[in-house]
């Protein structure tokens, strides 16, 4: 019985293992698509005047980099931020008629 229980603990370890998720969640913060997704969070912040505001997913460019971010319970927004660290085309893509 003891024999059991270990083979089961063991097991039971094993499966586990295969669950914990070590891909990296944040970019580095000294990175060009870092320092576009801060330019663009600090931005729809002020724009849509709600603190609660998260990435969802860039997509890094030379030209201007796209962010889209969720904000709070107003939905999907979109961003596109600059190297220089200005940012435009600030909109609701839930709400298309916002922005």
């Amino acid at each position: 019985m003891k024999t059991l229980s270990i083979l089961l603990a063991a097991g039971a370890t094993m499966a586990l293992t295969g669950c914990i998720d070590e891909t990296p969640t944040q970019l580095p913060g000294n990175s060009p698509e870092a320092a576009a997704q801060q330019a663009c969070v600090r931005d729809v912040r002020s724009t849509t005047g709600n603190g609660d505001v998260s990435v969802i997913r860039s997509s890094f460019s030379e030209a201007g980099t796209e962010v889209i971010l969720r904000v709070g319970s107003t939905g999907t927004w979109r961003c596109i931020a600059y190297r220089d660290g200005s940012t435009a085309g600030i909109e609701s893509l839930t709400d298309e008629g916002f922005l």
